[in-house]
């Protein structure tokens, strides 16, 4: 059945360490467990990134462990006039889950420290708070942040999907919608989040992973007379037959939608892109700002990425036949290549 949805709880992996349930839930009813994954320690990828948006900056943070290698980086974003970007990664060989990540999102710090680099994210009590401080993060000048993204009840998207291959999978909650508030500094600049107009989300992943693939990944927020919306659309993690991940979400509920397809220019990453759906109900057009490039080629690992922010107007057609009109909200989609 095209996006099956799974409701009860129970255990994510079969006793060959595949998906017992492909499909897609409202929260993390299937629970994560690294020991009964089959593949060898240093194929399992673990993972959180925050990306929070302000009126005209933004901030994202992972904190990974993707067996052979970890990833901890920051990346600080201005959106405005004469965009900018900088982003600050430290790599570690072999953390193979030494870093101990949760194996859920709701309980239990992520957290990583060494000489430079300082960096927690704390779920609790409906809040979520991202604190951060990153010595000679550019220019020799350090990076720092105090965050809370509040997340009262309210639905998420996750997303259980088979590689076709035995044993591998990839399983993904994305939390939109949550209220910030805090701020982040840099070079003598504080920029604060204003919690009636900037919002966080979370993706959240664990799985193992083919060696090559390519994937599409959007995703924004915004407060719409008062209640919060927000769109997670994206394909190429996997098989999708049981469920895809493209979702909305409003006033804390999620609204199911079927395929999504980006359309990326051939000119160019940088001139205009539109989004349509199979079920009609998400078609949007995105003007982009700025193009966040990251390529790294050491023979057997080689990452190609571009994450595209910009502004996204159009119309989403809630479960109920509600229309969403969206006007130049700033937002993110990207396309990712890795060999890894």
């Amino acid at each position: 059945m095209r996006n099956h949805e799974v409701i009860g709880p129970r255990g994510l992996l079969d006793e060959r360490g595949n998906l017992a349930e492909p499909g897609w839930s409202r929260s993390l009813v299937q629970k994560y467990d690294r020991s009964r994954i089959k593949a060898p320690a240093w194929r399992i990828k673990e993972w959180d990134y925050y990306l929070v948006m302000g009126r005209d900056f933004a901030g994202a943070f992972t904190i990974s462990d993707d067996g052979y290698i970890g990833l901890q980086s920051v990346s600080l974003l201005f959106l405005g006039d004469k965009p900018w970007e900088h982003t600050e990664t430290v790599l570690n060989l072999f953390p193979m889950g030494r870093m101990k990540l949760p194996a859920d999102s709701f309980t239990g710090d992520t957290a990583y420290e060494d000489k430079r680099l300082r960096m927690r994210f704390c779920p609790k009590n409906g809040t979520r708070r991202i604190t951060c401080h990153f010595e000679r993060f550019w220019k020799d000048k350090p990076f720092d942040c105090d965050i809370t993204l509040r997340q009262p009840a309210m639905e998420s998207m996750v997303i259980a999907t088979p590689w076709d291959k035995d044993g591998h999978f990839y399983y993904n909650q994305k939390i939109n919608c949550m209220r910030a508030s805090g701020w982040m500094e840099y070079d003598g600049v504080r920029y604060e989040f204003d919690p009636a107009a900037d919002f966080g989300t979370l993706d959240w992943g664990r799985g193992v992973w083919t060696y090559d693939n390519t994937w599409y990944w959007g995703s924004g927020n915004a407060d719409i007379g008062g209640a919060a919306f927000g769109f997670n659309i994206g394909y190429g993690f996997g098989n999708t037959n049981a469920a895809t991940e493209n979702a909305l979400f409003y006033n804390g509920v999620v609204h199911k939608l079927d395929d999504v397809t980006f359309h990326i220019p051939e000119s160019g990453y940088m001139d205009p892109w539109r989004f349509s759906s199979s079920d009609g109900r998400f078609e949007m057009e995105f003007t982009p700002v700025l193009d966040r490039v990251a390529k790294i080629d050491f023979g057997l690992l080689v990452s190609d990425q571009h994450q595209v922010f910009g502004r996204m107007s159009g119309k989403a057609i809630l479960d109920d036949d509600t229309p969403i009109e969206l006007n130049n909200t700033l937002c993110f989609a990207e396309k990712v290549h890795n060999r890894y």
